[in-house]
Order: C-alpha cells, then sequence, then structure tokens
C-alpha cells in the first residue's frame, strides 16, 4: 500500500472518538487530515481546500439510522464540487444505503467499525484512482464497481517457505470451484488472509466478499445480524435489514471463528447453509443466497465433534476441503520477508520513515519463537517504531518473551499502543500543569474527548 504525503481528507463525523481516530491513523501517511463534527461547516471547509478524499457519515441526529442526512449531505458536496471523491461511512446492516449513496455519487463506501488497515487502504484506494475511475460511479445508475470492501483491503500472502508454496497452489486449485473450505490454524497465522486469496483467486473475485466475526456477535443478536430483520420485527428494527448472507449473496461468505459458536447457533447455521436460504426474523418468506462458504478457527473441532461440543453434521458440511496454516515458527524464513514489510508500513503510518533494522536485530527476530505468530509479530514492530528515538531499531527495542534459565517462558514488559496513548496524555496534561485545553491540543484531540480518554483510562487529574 503507498501512501500519498500530498493528499488531503476530509473525514465528517459526529463522534468525536472517531474523528480522534481517524486522525490519528491517517496524518502520518496523509499531507492534510482535517476532521469535522457538524456537517453544516462542510461548504466552509470546501471553499477553503480541494480534498482529494471525504469521508462522510451518513447519520448526524442522534437515533437516525435512515441515512437521509449523509444523503442530503453528499449532494450538497458534489453542487459544490461535482468531482469531489466521497468515501461514505456506514453500519454493516445499511449496505442499502451504501448504494443508494453511490448510485448519488459517492465512489465508494467503508463499514462501521472499520479498523486501522481497512481504513488506510479504502482512503488510498481512492487516491489511486485515475481520474477518469473516480468518476464511473458518478454516473448515475451505471455504478460498476464491485459492492465490497475493496478488492486491496488485504495484501498479498507474504511468503518464500516451501510449506506456504504448497498452501498456495492449494488456494489456486480450490479456488476455482464453489467448494466448502474450512481453514485452520493458531491464532495470528493469516487465515483472513487466505480466505481473501481464495476469494480473489475465484469465479465470485467481482462480487461480495463479506467477513464475519462469529465470536464477536452476542447470542441475542446473531439471527438478525446473519439473516436480517424486517421492520418492527422487534423494538429497534425501524427498517427492513439484510443480513450478511444476503449481502454475501453472489460472493463469498467468510464466517470466522466458527469453533466459538453455541450448540443452538451451529444448528441455524447449517440449516442456513444447507437449505441455502434464509428466513429475516419478522417473516415466514424464506429468501434463496447464492454464497461460497468459507470458514475459519483456531478451536480442534475434531476433539470438539467427538465430545459433542460440535456438530458433526456441521463440520462434514463446512469441510470440503480443509486448509491448515502452519504457524511462524514452522516457516521462519519467512520473518524477514514479514519484518521487512511491516517495517514499511507502520513507519510509513507513523510518519517516521526511514527506520531500519540491524543485523542482530534482525536475528533477535527469526531465533524468538512467535506464539502470537504474524498477529505478534506486527503489533511487536508497530511497538518499537512508535517508541523509537532514532533511525535504527536495535534488538533492546524489542520486548520479547525469553526463556528463563530454567527454560520456562517469562514476559518482558510490554507497551500496548493503548499504553503509549495514555503515557502521551499524561505527558501532555503534567507538560501544562493539568490545563486539560493546552493537554488537548497539544495531543490534536478535542477537549471532549480528552475528557473520554482521562475516563476511560483512570487518568488523575
Amino acid at each position: 500500500m503507498k501512501s500519498d504525503r500530498s493528499g488531503s481528507v476530509l473525514v465528517v463525523d459526529d463522534d468525536n472518538d472517531v474523528l480522534y481516530t481517524a486522525r490519528l491513523v491517517l496524518r502520518g501517511l496523509f499531507g492534510k487530515v482535517d476532521t469535522l463534527d457538524r456537517p453544516g461547516l462542510i461548504p466552509d471547509y470546501l471553499k477553503t481546500c480541494k480534498y482529494d478524499v471525504i469521508l462522510l457519515d451518513m447519520n448526524y441526529t442522534r437515533g437516525c439510522t435512515s441515512g437521509k442526512e449523509g444523503l442530503e449531505w453528499l449532494e450538497k458536496i458534489l453542487s459544490i464540487d461535482p468531482t469531489a471523491c466521497v468515501l461514505t461511512t456506514t453500519a454493516y446492516g445499511e449496505i442499502n444505503l451504501a448504494v443508494q449513496a453511490m448510485k448519488k455519487g459517492a465512489v465508494d463506501f467503508i463499514t462501521k467499525p472499520w479498523n486501522r488497515e481497512q481504513l488506510v487502504t479504502c482512503v488510498s484506494n481512492v487516491l489511486s484512482m485515475e481520474p477518469g475511475e473516480r468518476s464511473v460511479s458518478k454516473v448515475k445508475g451505471n455504478h460498476t464497481r464491485p459492492v465490497n470492501q475493496g478488492n486491496n483491503k488485504y495484501p498479498e500472502i507474504i511468503s518464500r517457505s516451501p510449506v506456504m508454496a504448497k498452501i498456495m497452489e492449494t488456494i489456486k486449485t480450490v479456488a476455482a470451484t464453489d467448494a466448502n473450505v474450512l481453514i485452520l490454524g493458531e491464532n495470528g497465522t493469516g487465515k483472513e488472509l487466505a480466505a481473501w486469496a481464495l476469494h480473489r483467486e475465484s469465479l465470485r473475485s467481482q462480487n461480495s466478499f463479506v467477513h464475519v466475526d462469529l465470536g464477536s456477535i452476542p447470542e441475542t443478536l446473531f439471527e438478525a445480524e446473519l439473516f436480517g430483520h424486517t421492520r418492527g420485527a422487534f423494538t429497534d428494527a425501524k427498517e427492513d435489514r439484510a443480513g450478511r448472507f444476503e449481502v454475501a449473496s453472489g460472493g463469498t461468505l467468510f464466517l470466522d471463528e466458527i469453533g466459538n459458536l453455541s450448540m443452538p447457533l451451529q444448528a441455524k447455521i447449517l440449516t442456513a447453509i444447507q437449505n441455502r436460504e434464509v428466513v429475516r426474523i419478522g417473516s415466514n418468506h424464506p429468501v434463496p443466497v447464492n454464497i461460497r462458504l468459507i470458514s475459519a478457527t483456531n478451536m480442534p473441532l475434531y476433539e470438539m465433534a467427538d465430545a459433542f461440543e460440535f456438530r458433526q453434521d456441521l463440520l462434514y458440511r463446512i469441510n470440503t476441503v480443509e486448509i491448515m496454516l502452519p504457524p511462524l515458527r514452522e516457516r521462519r524464513e519467512d520473518i524477514s520477508l514479514l519484518a521487512d514489510y511491516y517495517l514499511e508500513l507502520f513507519s510509513r503510518q507513523y510518519g517516521k520513515q526511514g527506520i531500519k533494522l540491524k543485523e542482530d536485530t534482525l536475528q533477535k527476530l527469526k531465533e524468538y519463537h512467535w506464539p502470537g505468530n504474524i498477529r505478534e509479530l506486527a503489533h511487536t514492530i508497530e511497538r518499537a517504531i512508535i517508541l523509537c528515538k532514532c533511525s535504527t531499531l536495535t534488538p533492546d527495542d524489542f520486548m520479547l518473551r525469553v526463556k528463563s534459565s530454567r527454560g520456562q517462558l517469562t514476559d518482558e514488559p510490554a507497551i500496548s499502543v493503548e499504553d503509549y496513548e495514555k503515557k502521551a496524555i499524561s505527558t501532555a496534561m503534567n507538560k501544562h500543569n493539568g490545563n486539560l485545553s493546552k493537554a488537548a491540543e497539544e495531543i490534536g484531540i478535542a477537549r471532549s474527548t480528552l475528557y473520554r480518554k482521562i475516563a476511560r483510562f483512570g487518568i488523575e487529574t
């Protein structure tokens, strides 16, 4: 992913936490990042700056989910600047709203809650589009881009190890079919990237890739999220909404963490997969769905099936083909490649280009056992870049688990991004003798946001 330090981005959202996070993520990658919590100020901002990308939320009034305000502001923006590139942000169940926005002239959309890499990728994709491409979706009623999270949301699988070469060969072979695939492996081994690779190589690649983290969906919301609901089906059901099975129809549905499902929810998933149809809550009419199913888990499904903790009929339905991803400790030849990738990624993100690894530092990374696999490697390098004060990372910049004299694993002190944020707030407050206005200004956040973070982190004032 290539950043554009000359690019300018305007983020419009009534949630100050969203604005703070967007500014923190984007400001190291793009030349100018402005944020607005009141859409009424958009015309004034457009008079003073020609933004390359405008990230526009669709709802601003508390309790409103129709997106009417967002559509109106989209039209207003395009009336002021017909060439504006607007990227709309919507909640997952508002995919139909996103399509409406694109018909009215938005170039793409991103669903909430977005993560850091997803946001950067979506903004970068718009910036990398040629002017002609940017105008394609502005031709009303002639939207030709696939409705998904962007074909470049995920990077290529980075590897030169023989074991991964065999897996990539399997992915290419299986991708051409509609066979259900089960991806197994420890946390952090890249199961989501493998699922995306299967989609990218498939005949469905121009259609939706819908990722569902089953472990994060409350059981009470499961059917509404997966199968959809009709207006009035329950208290907060103010409009008809498609579930994720419907949204993925024609494309790929990726059910992540499927091993975390309770037995009753497993039965519901099995019924939908077998019948290839879903019934929205509040309706009696089945809706046919045409999906390619990919599932993933780090759980021992076969042992769970033997213990009657996972349905055997569901297991056999989802595992037409199995792909087992190896842990990073079994593909050590890839550590240097992955380290270089994340070094470049996070150096650009935090505006610290030119950072390098000393040879003995790289050797330390190669010798480490990486219990958290690629995800741990990424977080470790990100933390080192955040805290580094010079252009070369030494072994002391990396806090890793080490073996004690008895051969047991012990943890070195670790500092998370949240710890770093807490430290930055405390430092700013101490510097300004508790003056919250000056501390907020130095950090680059609103005073109200600072209040919330102080309460969240339990910082004494």
